[in-house]
């Protein structure tokens, strides 16, 4: 048996048994559970045989509404997730990659087995009258509690208010109807997965809102001794979707920011094979704002991502990173 691959991606070259049953464990909000069921039919489509069953977990970060800094920050969406796999509860877990922490390893005896086709990275703004973001007057309020969000809308629309609002999108989708706020700033792959992309007012470029490290990755997560079922599911995986967040992921280690660090950026895998990487640090009243851009030419996706996160780290973002409260 032999094993290969990069960036916490184990993928085993041999043949080997099927499973017959795979329980899939997932946050139980609406949109992780649309999510499985993406897994769920990709797994069918190459495994008719195959039957599956969901484990939904209920994590901290959903049960949690407050500061997610005092709640261990984005790994308070994944810790009950991967204890139920440690503890063979179920076989394989789907993740936003987004929300796994990259500044420390993956839980020792788990690993990542394939990255799905990513989906799209961009935000979207949700208005109840249709507004564009360059339309919204001043002091309309915009629920969103991403600090990369709110330092770049600070940036670039100071005259708008940014107003706390956590929850899974279709409780944000409620408060919005509620009147807790006049507009929303949502992940567009979010609304489409969950069936509502109808909401959507405009889709915002990356240029305009950047997007998280991670963005629009699903993630499938085994046990590492797992060996019949790693293989089975890493034909599930995409080379280019693999490439560009092995390179985000490692520039986010590099980088060792925090649940309120205003980070953002992506990879893209070009056509032609050719692999880039933006990113971006800034202060969260968004009046600093660190850039890197760089090719991978002849590197590999995780030299790129430690390439841009160094020069990063020489403009000072160590400085601005460390200097944020969390």
């Amino acid at each position: 048996m032999r094993a290969g691959g990069r960036g916490g991606v184990r993928v085993y070259r041999v043949s080997m048994a099927v499973p017959e049953l795979i329980r899939i464990v997932s946050r139980d909000s609406p949109m992780a559970l649309a999510q499985v069921e993406r897994v769920r039919a990709e797994l069918t489509a190459l495994y008719p045989q195959v039957r599956t069953a969901v484990v939904p977990v209920r994590t901290t970060g959903d049960k949690w509404l407050g500061d997610l800094s005092q709640v261990e920050g984005k790994g308070a969406f994944t810790k009950e997730v991967d204890a139920a796999l440690l503890a063979g509860h179920a076989d394989l877990a789907v993740h936003c990659v987004k929300d796994v922490p990259a500044d420390r390893p993956l839980p020792a005896g788990t690993v990542f087995a394939a990255f799905l086709k990513r989906d799209d990275i961009r935000d979207a703004l949700v208005h109840p009258g249709g507004l564009t973001l360059d339309a919204l007057p001043a002091g309309t309020r915009v629920g969103t509690s991403a600090v990369r969000r709110v330092a770049q809308l600070a940036a670039t629309h100071p005259h708008l208010e940014c107003v706390p609002f956590r929850g899974n999108a279709n409780r944000r989708l409620a408060k919005l109807a509620a009147g807790e706020a006049d507009a929303l700033l949502l992940a567009v792959s979010g609304l489409q997965r969950i069936g509502r992309a109808d909401m959507i007012s405009e889709v915002l470029s990356p240029e305009t809102i950047m997007p998280p490290i991670g963005a629009g990755i699903l993630a499938l997560q085994c046990r590492e001794d797992d060996a019949d079922l790693i293989d089975a599911v890493s034909g599930l995986g995409d080379p280019d979707t693999h490439r560009e967040a092995t390179a985000e992921r490692m520039f986010l280690h590099v980088l060792q920011g925090h649940c309120n660090s205003p980070i953002a950026g992506y990879a893209r895998a070009e056509r032609n094979g050719e692999l880039s990487l933006r990113a971006c640090v800034f202060t969260p009243d968004g009046k600093t704002r660190l850039n890197a851009h760089e090719w991978a030419g002849p590197l590999d996706p995780a030299t790129l991502g430690t390439s841009v996160a160094v020069s990063l780290l020489r403009q000072g973002a160590r400085e601005i990173i460390d200097g944020i409260p969390h």
